[in-house]
């Protein structure tokens, strides 16, 4: 009660509290392998990327509003890398390097939903 009215008293009008991108989707890591090039030694390998996976939430929570039902609607699935630098797996090199040649965000298919989200 003392909260809300400092802030009638401050803004003059009501604070707005809109829900936040992470209440639209259900997050989780998730490793993937990717084929890099060490630039020093130039010797490839497969390195694990670490990635967050975010899917999109089958139903909006109930206290969004008009513009929260309007971002939802555009919202998609989407996975975004977590690692930007990997060590070299060459023991005589071990430099560590930054990932290129690997997207850093990936926009995932709605329809193709992994079985064990569902």
């Amino acid at each position: 009660m003392l909260l809300t009215s400092w802030f009638y008293g401050l803004w003059g009008s009501e604070v707005e509290a809109g829900m936040e991108e992470r209440d639209f989707y259900d997050e989780r890591q998730e490793m993937k392998k990717a084929t890099l090039s060490c630039p020093h030694c130039h010797q490839s390998g497969e390195y694990d990327l670490g990635w967050f996976v975010r899917i999109k939430r089958r139903q909006l929570p109930p206290r969004a509003d008009e513009r929260d039902r309007a971002k939802f609607a555009k919202a998609r699935s989407y996975m975004v890398r977590r690692d930007d630098l990997v060590a070299c797996k060459n023991p005589r090199c071990r430099k560590r390097f930054e990932v290129s040649g690997v997207q850093s965000v990936a926009f995932l298919d709605e329809q193709v939903r992994p079985e064990r989200l569902q």
